[in-house]
């Protein structure tokens, strides 16, 4: 016996074994659907405690069939032909067949059938056992029928064969079974007469060995028949006499059997790991037991009756007995070089019973035994089933590795060099099942969990396999497909020179089969998934960009709440996990707009040794309509991280979640999803697309400017222009605005913002006029609209503290003269013009100061406006101001009249070139570089109180200090007004506007404030003041009126004037006795009630002059309470200059 039957298991002693095979010609699709229906009828109850197990082959060797006596279940006892027969002539050649067929397996054949499909008629209705006739293939209902019955004819012949058997009584001729090499040992040796034979005892030894096989063979039949216990009891006995005699190879087979009916015992399931169906209650004890049979072996050498020995359970072995027994008969096998296929089977019977108790490393033992079983001249189909054989029991026993090991080897014996057609597709069958044993799987998503596992250098060897054998099988896209899979898997374990090699053999397959992304299903129904190389390159991170600073789109602030998330009022909540899956469908704070161009960076690595060229990398979205824009680069090798921007167009509205990114690396086209990459950093990848929105672009008449904003300010800019200017000087910039966008440009506004918050501002620094702007809107695509901007810069023109000392006020004191002086001082300009000399006095002025500015321009239109969006287009304006004029020192003087003052200005030139100043009505003042002069200018006093005031609630809630500023500002900027000076520097000419709203302190504020209480005096009807001399005749009475104008707040009175005439000499001396030269007409003392705000009060008196010449009139106030409470300078009355003239002569006197 050459060929081993590796499905055998220890449940296979039991079985007959019958032989279903065709005759002639019959189709093999029919012939394997009438053998399914046959072999379904594995089992058939003959009695109420007894089965008949039946194992049906459609293939066996007649030499395997001698080997029938050694144990019983290899025996082929039945046997069922199934053939076609078209018409009764063809009936005698078939009838003929079929007994040929039974000549075969004659020698142990207990019954046989024959199965005609097709043959009608005479024949077909002539009533016969061993033949059954059907119309045809699917017209043969009772089939399982005729098999039961056929069952129960082999079960009669087994049961009379096992009672022949048990109750021969020849005595001594008790015959000698034999395996087949063994019949040629004995053949003519006589046993009975011979003397060698008496003399050496051989006749007793003889007689043991009969005994002991036919025990044995008992142990069989009792096995096959359903006696479990009585099988367990010839065994035992059959073991005792062989082992007496030494006869090894029978003492094997019935400890085999013993194991056998031991495993039968103790897993009634079976051991083959198949579900079949049998139950466990194929022998019971107890059944056993109750019955007794008289057809026990007599006294001839065996037993008289074994009941007493049924149902004791030192007859069955134990679990750990069974396999040690095992042991035993596998090392009687060896010893005999013709039993090998016999010790093979008997391992393999071994090691299921040792899987089902798990018990593995015995099993492994049992298993290497049956490695190095050498079973002769094996074909090669003979050694791929027993390498495969191998690797399924190992994979039983849990050891994947050594499976996979004896599967690959299958798989290469499958392309051996000495088949004339090597089976490629076998072999590449076997390698695929080899891949779970190495840690291997098709999928290249189990590689990015944790840490590689399994042997990197077998795995590589594997994969080299697979893609040999699927090159070999014609099929070079699954070549493809599994040289991605190692590259894409095996990268890390790869030298550089496998780098290479691999990618150049891949280039060469993707020239003719390129790779994708579609699922591989192979014949077997094994699908392939894609292999997206990840690791070509690798991404570390992907970051959605945000627009353009000038493409942002904003949202009307009155909409945000529309699309506000609630969101916790925790910084941070332990109960959220947060993982990455979150992160990426977090939408992002900002918003993509439909149509324009969309940014992703990703930071990319090159792992290859040398330049990677990616082409037709793009975006993988999803949401809203994309057109990707496919990139092309090249990365240098082992580049380090290299950012990668990713471009895109959305074409619809909505949420856009980018999902991953394609490549196409080597000819392989890759699908790389941002979920199956946990290792890439993302800070989210779900954007919201706002409707399409106008696109503004801004020219200017200046040039742009290069210059960066400041890092503290938080604007970033589209664009910044720069100039330089004077303080104070004026420019105008014109801005060209073009809608460069699809979209027509329904709405713009424009606000400015002073960025740079050092330099105190005075006045407007930018202003426009947007109505001529605005009347071109709508904006057709391709219009553009100009708009003209008036840059006016005007900073603080006070100078430094240091540069005062160099500058006296030559002896000019305002409290040095009298207040009511009727001399006029006129301030000449110094005669001795100082200069600053110092150095750093002079770096002092010339420091120049930065002015910054930001103009927003706010446009919408199209679909995004009806959704509450618009953008911002931000022109930066950056301006160096250089110092014009200073004034280094304000004073006031008090003029003759009481609503006027003079006011001085000590100014100097801090630039390098002649300058002037003018003021209203005032000359021209020129100085030179770096020289200060004074200029005086006569004002009149400002009524500060007609400013607007701020109303109480506004008052209530602001800062008092705020409020001060304010109210300074104003007066400043009224004052200036007032003033107009200007500067220009001819050389250059430039010019500008100098300010004084930050020279003035609050002292001078004071002198130049109209005081609250207003006086007017008034001779003969015309107002006294600004050294007006009032006219009169000697003699003539002198109406003299004074009038009080309240413009305080408060009620003011009852006052009390007195008005004191005097003379001035001019040299000092001042003549107050006048009684003879003035006389008043009435009272000289004036009298005023109460003055309510707002409200005035008139006196009237008279005086007469007596004498011609020039008088003065000083109007006192007397000395009372109420007076007192408000300051002096409420009561500063004009003086009054009265010249009398004589009277003239009448004409013609």
């Amino acid at each position: 016996m050459s060929v081993p039957d590796y499905m055998q298991c220890a449940e296979d002693h039991q079985t007959v074994l019958v032989v279903v095979q065709p005759v002639g010609i019959v189709p093999e699709d029919q012939f394997f659907k009438i053998y399914k229906r046959i072999a379904s009828v594995s089992q058939v109850s003959i009695r109420d405690s007894q089965r008949l197990l039946i194992r049906y082959r459609h293939h066996y060797l007649p030499e395997n069939n001698e080997w029938g006596d050694f144990q019983t279940h290899r025996k082929v006892v039945g046997l069922i032909s199934i053939t076609t027969c078209a018409s009764a002539k063809e009936w005698p050649q078939t009838a003929e067949r079929f007994h040929g067929q039974k000549e075969v397996y004659s020698s142990t054949l207990y019954d046989s059938r024959l199965l005609v499909f097709g043959l009608q008629g005479d024949v077909a209705e002539q009533p016969r056992t061993d033949v059954a006739f059907y119309p045809s293939f699917e017209d043969c209902p009772d089939v399982e029928k005729r098999v039961d019955d056929f069952v129960g004819s082999i079960f009669i012949v087994l049961e009379s064969k096992r009672l022949d058997r048990a109750t021969d009584k020849s005595g001594d001729k008790i015959p000698l079974l034999c395996v087949p090499f063994e019949k040629k040992d004995f053949v003519g040796l006589d046993t009975d007469s011979s003397p060698v034979s008496l003399l050496l005892g051989v006749k007793r030894h003889y007689k043991k060995r009969c005994q002991g096989r036919m025990r044995k063979h008992v142990g069989d039949l009792c096995l096959q028949a359903g006696m479990l216990q009585d099988a367990l009891v010839h065994y035992h006995m059959a073991v005792e006499l062989l082992r007496g005699v030494n006869d090894f190879l029978w003492l094997g087979a019935a400890l085999e059997g013993l194991c056998s009916a031991s495993v039968i015992f103790h897993y009634p399931g079976g051991t083959a790991g198949k579900t079949v169906a049998r139950k466990p209650s194929i022998s019971q004890p107890a059944d056993a037991g109750k019955r007794h049979r008289p057809g026990a072996l007599t006294a001839n050498g065996i037993s008289a009756d074994t009941s007493t020995e049924i149902g004791r359970a030192k007859n069955c072995l134990s679990p750990e007995d069974i396999i040690e027994k095992y042991k035993e008969a596998i090392s009687y096998y060896g010893k005999y070089k013709n039993a090998g296929v016999i010790e093979l089977e008997a391992c393999v019977k071994a090691v299921r019973v040792l899987a089902i108790q798990k018990r593995a490393r015995e099993a492994s033992e049992f298993l290497q035994n049956a490695v190095y079983i050498n079973l002769g001249q094996l074909s090669e189909e003979e050694k791929i089933q027993r390498y495969s054989i191998l690797s399924e029991l190992y994979e039983l026993i849990g050891f994947h590795r050594k499976s996979a090991f004896f599967k690959r080897v299958a798989a290469m014996q499958c392309v051996a060099p000495t088949i004339p057609e090597p089976g490629w597709r076998a072999c590449y069958k076997l390698l695929l099942e080899t891949l779970p044993g190495y840690s291997l799987s098709l999928d290249p998503k189990d590689f990015s969990k944790g840490t590689h596992r399994g042997w990197a250098a077998v795995q590589m060897r594997l994969l080299h396999e697979l893609v040999y054998a699927s090159r070999r099988m014609g099929n070079p896209g699954l070549s493809v497909r599994h040289l991605s899979f190692l590259l894409q898997t095996m990268l890390d374990f790869l030298s550089d020179q496998e780098k290479k090699e691999v990618t150049q053999s891949l280039e060469n397959y993707t020239s003719k089969c390129p790779g994708g992304m579609e699922v591989i299903t192979l014949p077997d129904g094994l699908k392939l998934p894609p292999v997206p190389f990840t690791k070509l390159p690798i991404v570390r991170s992907v970051k959605l960009l945000n627009l353009p600073v000038s493409l942002r789109p904003h949202k009307v602030k009155g909409l945000l709440g529309q699309n506000m998330s609630t969101a916790s009022p925790f910084i941070y909540s332990p109960i959220i996990m947060h993982n990455r899956g979150e992160e990426r469908c977090k939408k992002i704070d900002f918003q993509w707009v439909q149509g324009d161009v969309c940014e992703v960076q990703l930071m990319v690595y090159n792992p290859m040794p040398y330049e990677l060229r990616v082409e037709n990398m793009g975006l993988l979205t999803s949401g809203v309509e994309f057109e990707s824009l496919p990139a092309a680069l090249s990365l240098p090798a082992e580049s380090g991280l290299y950012p990668v921007t990713l471009v895109g167009v959305p074409r619809t509205a909505g949420n856009i979640t980018v999902n991953g990114y394609h490549t196409s690396v080597f000819g392989v086209n890759s699908d790389c999803l941002l979920e199956g990459l946990p290792a890439v950093k993302t800070s989210g990848c779900l954007v919201e697309v706002i409707p399409s929105l106008p696109r503004l672009q801004l020219s200017t008449s200046l040039p742009r400017s290069a210059y960066t904003p400041q890092p503290t300010s938080k604007e970033e800019l589209s664009s910044t222009v720069s100039l330089q200017l004077f303080n104070g000087e004026t420019q105008q910039l014109t801005i060209t605005l073009e809608n460069i966008g699809s979209e027509d440009i329904e709405t713009l506004e424009l606000t400015s913002k002073i960025v740079s918050t050092k330099e105190k501002v005075f006045g407007e620094f930018l202003s426009w006029e947007l109505e001529e702007a605005l009347s071109h809107l709508p904006l057709k695509s391709g219009q553009a609209v100009t708009l003209t901007v008036s840059i006016k810069v005007k900073l603080d023109f006070s100078g430094q503290e240091n540069l005062l000392q160099d500058l006296n006020d030559d002896g000019i004191s305002v409290t040095g003269l009298p207040i009511s002086s009727p001399l006029r001082q006129v301030l000449k300009p110094r005669s001795e013009n100082k200069t600053v000399s110092s150095e750093s006095g002079k770096a002092e002025y010339s420091h120049i100061k930065t002015l910054e500015a930001v103009l927003n321009f706010k446009y919408s239109g199209g679909a995004g406006k009806v959704e509450g969006y618009y953008r911002e287009l931000s022109l930066g304006v950056h301006v160096d101001v250089e110092p014009s004029v200073f004034f280094t020192r304000v004073n006031t003087l008090p003029a003759t009249s009481t609503r006027q003052c003079h006011l001085l200005l000590d100014i100097f030139n801090p630039t390098e070139h002649e300058l002037t100043v003018s003021a209203k009505n005032n000359q021209e003042l020129v100085l030179h570089a770096s020289e200060c002069q004074r200029m005086a200018i006569q004002v009149d006093k400002f009524d500060f109180e007609s400013l607007p005031q701020p109303d109480q609630e506004t008052a209530r809630f602001t800062n008092p200090k705020q409020l001060e500023e304010e109210r300074q500002h104003a007066q400043g900027c009224q004052i200036n007004s007032k003033l107009g000076i200007c500067w220009s520097i001819p050389s250059l000419r430039r010019r500008g506007e100098a300010s004084v709203e930050g020279v003035l302190n609050q002292l001078v504020l004071e002198h130049l404030q109209l005081a609250p209480l207003q006086w007017d005096v008034l001779v003969n009807g015309k107002p006294c003041d600004c050294d007006v001399i009032a006219d009169c005749k000697a003699g003539d009475a002198v109406t003299l009126e004074v009038q009080l104008t309240n413009r305080s707040k408060n009620s003011v009175g009852p006052l009390a004037l007195t008005v004191v005439p005097y003379q001035d000499f001019q040299n000092g001396v001042q003549n107050y006795n006048l009684e003879d030269a003035v006389t008043f007409i009435g009272s000289n003392t004036f009298y005023i009630d109460t003055v309510k705000p707002k409200e005035n009060s008139v006196c009237v008196g008279a005086l007469l002059f007596l004498y011609t010449g020039d008088f003065y009139l000083k109007i006192k106030f007397q000395d009372d309470s109420a007076g007192r409470e408000l300051p002096l300078a409420w009561f500063t009355l004009p003086s009054v200059h009265i010249r009398a003239l004589a009277t003239p002569l009448q004409a013609g006197a």
